[in-house]
């Protein structure tokens, strides 16, 4: 089988929380470069089902298939829409889901998609064909929403600054380019002293706000509760605080077995469990894959197994997705 020009991150991690096994059929929500589903058929005589709203790594994914002898399916898909991929495929129930979230070093590195102030390319961030660009969330947002995104998904501390400043430069000219938006974080918050970009919160918050990450993932998690067979296991890895807070605060959820009370107020009844963690707390890598991959230092791994307790429906706002006021220019739970 021809393997994946990558080593994804946490690969040992995620096989060893998934456990997949002969005769069994999981979901790589997130294809990328191929990494996990390819190690996942490496270890089990099993199908995979693995989706991708970027349609250059379905492309990419093609060789896998035609090696795979029938047992990998490639569907160009949002991961937020699993259900719907199934349901095209004929499968109820699946046995196991992994999703990596965030965006991939292959898109970093291509200068045309416009995710990375390294290079200079048109102001894109994309995942898919579809939606806003970020050069029209920058033209088109009024200073409070643009600041609003900043604050919230990039954690930036002088947001309002830094939108006040790409308000005025882009009635100079339209922002349209990487290195021009790059340069206005710069000027605003300074030369990094840290070896951190100035203008690392910018660019992910905007990719953030571009393809709804995080109300993406939330809806993900709620469709992979309703598809997964009990025994089945979830796995997932993420690489930011706002995404591992929705990750944890909904397996917490869906984990616990009675509510808190005292003894002025009795307990509260709570649904059945709909999944049992599969480990204490969060799964982090080990120095030496640190130290071999920089872009792992900030992976976090959550995984549960799948009771036989019936699906919720769920909110997203309630599992740490961020109301933004966005004057309806981005869609989903944004």
């Amino acid at each position: 089988m021809t393997g994946a020009p990558h080593t994804p991150v946490m690969l040992d991690e995620v096989l060893a929380a998934l456990a997949p096994r002969d005769g069994e059929t999981y979901l790589d929500g997130t294809f990328g470069a191929g990494g996990y589903t390819s190690a996942i058929l490496a270890a089990a005589d099993c199908r995979v089902v693995a989706l991708d709203r970027d349609p250059t790594a379905i492309a990419g994914g093609y060789d896998l298939v035609s090696s795979s002898r029938g047992r990998l399916t490639l569907v160009e898909e949002r991961f937020s829409n699993l259900a719907d991929a199934l349901d095209r495929l004929g499968l109820q129930q699946i046995d196991g889901v992994v999703l990596d979230i965030g965006v991939s070093s292959m898109q970093v590195d291509q200068a045309e998609r416009g995710f990375s102030f390294r290079f200079d390319g048109p102001l894109d961030m994309r995942m898919g064909g579809e939606g806003p660009t970020a050069a029209e969330l920058v033209a088109e947002l009024e200073e409070k929403e643009l600041a609003a995104i900043l604050r919230t998904l990039g954690e930036e501390r002088r947001a309002g600054a830094i939108a006040r400043a790409i308000c005025a430069e882009r009635a100079k000219a339209p922002i349209e380019t990487t290195s021009r938006l790059a340069a206005i974080a710069e000027r605003v918050l300074g030369r990094s002293t840290d070896g951190i970009n100035p203008a690392t919160r910018t660019f992910q918050a905007l990719r953030l706000a571009v393809n709804d990450e995080l109300g993406e993932l939330a809806q993900a998690l709620f469709a992979a509760e309703k598809r997964l067979k009990p025994g089945g296991r979830l796995v997932v890895v993420s690489f930011h605080s706002l995404e591992d807070r929705i990750v944890k605060t909904f397996l917490a959820d869906r984990a616990r077995t009675q509510a808190g009370g005292s003894r002025h107020m009795p307990q509260a009844e709570v649904a059945p469990a709909t999944f049992e963690l599969l480990s204490r707390g969060v799964v982090k890598p080990g120095d030496e894959e640190v130290a071999r991959n920089v872009r792992s230092r900030s992976a976090k791994l959550r995984a549960a197994r799948r009771t036989s307790a019936p699906a919720r429906e769920g909110d997203p706002f309630a599992f740490g997705v961020p109301r933004l006021p966005l004057s309806g220019l981005i869609g989903g739970a944004s």
